[in-house]
């Protein structure tokens, strides 16, 4: 399964934005607002107001987290990190199986990511389940954990049992569309750095950054 998971908030962070996010309870809609129409019928959890301005000053902090992090940089190749929201599920809630739209308001829709904001023992249930031809896999993140995966697996959050699970979403638009190709550029960039941290730079070693910068301009758009 094409996925990474990377702890991108420490606890300092999480707990402001925590807190800030939680003052105004009226801020806290329907999530039914913003799913799509096949979505929607299956989408039971709470969103932030995302034109209220502590909702566009965390996506702001949460979109530079991700662009800058050279390890999500090599893995996503990000062009435009967009549709940044956040959601809180409480007992009962759930989000059944779904796909995203392939393409928003705000952007193509190549991955997608959740944040988790929650420890993973301030809720039961809310596993977040993500489904390829021939596996399932569930995920259950701590606080301040990101995992990244292709927007064209299907998904859904089973429902929460008890406490509160509160995180962030969003989508990447990378510059190279197809996983395939992600994949072995990132596989490549990740040799490069790893024999480049071992024995320092070499003419070899040139011409591997050399493929790899031709590749990503051939691959890209």
């Amino acid at each position: 399964m094409n996925f990474l998971t990377y702890k991108l908030l420490i606890e300092e962070e999480l707990d402001i934005l925590k807190y800030d996010i939680n003052k105004k309870s009226e801020l806290w809609e329907n999530g039914k607002k913003t799913a799509g129409s096949h979505a929607s019928k299956v989408k039971e959890n709470l969103q932030l107001n995302r034109n209220s301005e502590v909702s566009k000053k965390y996506s702001e902090l949460i979109c530079k987290k991700i662009i800058s992090n050279p390890l999500i940089k090599s893995f996503a190749l990000p062009k435009i990190t967009h549709g940044i929201m956040f959601t809180k599920s409480l007992k009962n809630m759930h989000y059944g199986r779904h796909i995203d739209n392939p393409f928003m308001s705000s952007g193509r829709s190549d991955l997608s990511f959740t944040l988790s904001l929650t420890k993973t023992d301030d809720y039961d249930g809310g596993e977040l389940v993500i489904e390829t031809m021939n596996s399932e896999k569930e995920f259950k993140l701590d606080a301040g954990e990101i995992i990244i995966y292709p927007s064209t697996y299907l998904h859904s959050v089973k429902e929460v049992q008890n406490g509160e699970r509160l995180v962030c979403v969003g989508w990447i638009e990378s510059y190279v569309k197809s996983i395939e190709e992600r994949e072995y550029l990132f596989d490549l960039d990740a040799g490069a750095q790893g024999l480049l941290a071992q024995h320092g730079r070499s003419d070899e070693l040139d011409l591997i950054f050399k493929s790899y910068s031709n590749l990503l301009r051939l691959l890209g758009n």
